[in-house]
């Protein structure tokens, strides 16, 4: 018997979070079971592929994903809309955390020089690092997982988690890791048992980014977040172009 997108397995007492970032292995999963105002992170975990972390079983009701969603035709300055506002929000300097996500064309190009020249002719180097999961995101992601999978970014996290404050320091200096392991450790109990797991080929912020995702999946089981832009554009393909925080 098939099931709907979105609705697969049996029904379960408690909803499974997931908080998923990008890792040498493939994607680094910071997950939890959240029943009622309770939830409980799990061990994280590392995916192969992001198609495992859509097929997983029981599936996971939510997925707050650090990817682009949605991808633009044609380039603009300073990318998409959802980019552009959560710069403003974040203000200088943490607004350059936010890169802004390729072309779709662009993302078809193998080498650095010809993608950068279908984007535009600017490319930021840290999404070309990430060229690779970027595109296995967009082609797996239809518009009918938009009702489970939500793209998201640690940064804006970390901002909601300050009270709407940008933190003070970047995620790869130790004052930044620090700064960020608090304000989880404050927010959201049981996180040590993510923060402090040892994954092999995993780094620490990459630990903190993807609790981080989680606490926005959290937000938006409860449907308690805000959305950048407050009305969201649509990709050729029919994909919502927005961030949740």
């Amino acid at each position: 018997m098939s099931m709907r997108p979105g609705r697969r397995g049996a029904d379960l007492p408690y909803q499974l979070l997931a908080g998923v970032v990008s890792c040498p292995g493939g994607w680094l999963a910071a997950t939890a079971k959240l029943q009622g105002i309770t939830m409980a992170p799990e061990d994280p975990q590392v995916f192969g592929r992001f198609l495992d972390v859509l097929d997983y079983k029981p599936a996971y009701q939510v997925i707050a994903v650090f990817s682009p969603i949605g991808l633009l035709d044609e380039p603009a300055e300073r990318g998409r809309t959802c980019e552009r506002e959560a710069r403003r929000l974040l203000g200088r300097p943490r607004s350059a955390a936010i890169a802004s996500a390729p072309t779709r064309a662009a993302l078809e190009c193998e080498a650095y020089d010809e993608a950068r020249a279908k984007n535009g002719g600017r490319l930021n180097p840290a999404v070309w690092r990430r060229w690779a999961k970027i595109a296995e995101v967009d082609q797996v992601i239809a518009p009918y997982w938009q009702r489970t999978v939500f793209e998201v970014h640690p940064e804006l996290s970390f901002f909601q988690l300050n009270g709407d404050r940008p933190v003070g320091w970047g995620k790869h200096r130790h004052s930044g890791r620090e700064e960020r392991e608090h304000l989880l450790r404050a927010r959201l109990p049981g996180v040590e048992r993510i923060i402090d797991a040892r994954v092999r080929g995993v780094r620490r912020e990459q630990l903190l980014d993807a609790a981080a995702c989680l606490w926005t999946a959290r937000r938006i089981a409860a449907r308690a977040t805000s959305r950048l832009p407050e009305h969201p554009e649509w990709d050729a393909l029919g994909l919502r172009m927005e961030i949740l925080r």
